[in-house]
């Protein structure tokens, strides 16, 4: 039991500090937008990056916020899988909770998406073949993202060592909960769809 969680402590640590990397946040300030925070829903992912009319900032966004997910796990599977699924772990905590920003980050989808790609790369792209399917028949990447968590968390139960798919199955409610405000506004039928600028 000790052995475990030492393995899971480093690694955990080291996925924190990578996903805790604010890119959404240095990306607009960068590019002169000020601050993301004070945009649309005041988060610092790429959707609401998408929100300033910067396509090329929202996708770089998304790919730097879900390598970094990748590059935790990679870096930790180097010494095994219980290594890496702590810092699979870090990672997603790290982007939700960054302790450089008052532990106020983001919704931790891309991230998510990054370390099931690290983990195992067909439950990434399932999650990933999901969130397009329903983005592009709905049009919220919100709905996209929730579908998209549960999606890959079954299936990873049948393609993955099963200590990832207990994490990525414990990732689903902790992604939802931070989504309650877009579940709240999907619900209304207020939330705001892929692409369409908001004030700030």
């Amino acid at each position: 039991m000790i052995s475990t969680l030492i393995l899971l402590l480093g690694p955990f640590l080291l996925g924190y500090l990578l996903g805790s990397i604010p890119f959404g946040l240095l990306l607009t300030r960068a590019a002169g937008l000020g601050d993301i925070r004070k945009v649309g829903s005041g988060n610092i992912g790429a959707t609401n990056v998408l929100r300033t009319g910067r396509k090329g900032l929202a996708a770089a966004t998304l790919l730097l916020d879900a390598l970094k997910g990748v590059v935790a796990v990679l870096i930790a599977d180097q010494v095994g899988q219980i290594p890496a699924v702590g810092a699979a772990a870090g990672a997603v905590i790290g982007h939700m909770f960054p302790v450089w920003l008052g532990f106020k980050g983001g919704k931790g989808v891309a991230t998510t998406l990054g370390v099931m790609w690290g983990l195992s790369w067909p439950v990434g792209a399932i999650a990933c073949g999901t969130w397009l399917l329903v983005a592009a028949a709905f049009r919220w990447s919100s709905l996209a993202a929730l579908i998209a968590v549960v999606a890959a968390a079954i299936a990873a139960w049948f393609l993955t060592d099963h200590r990832a798919a207990l994490l990525l199955t414990l990732l689903v409610p902790l992604v939802w909960i931070r989504h309650h405000e877009n579940i709240a506004r999907l619900l209304k039928g207020t939330e705001p769809k892929i692409g369409q600028r908001t004030k700030s």
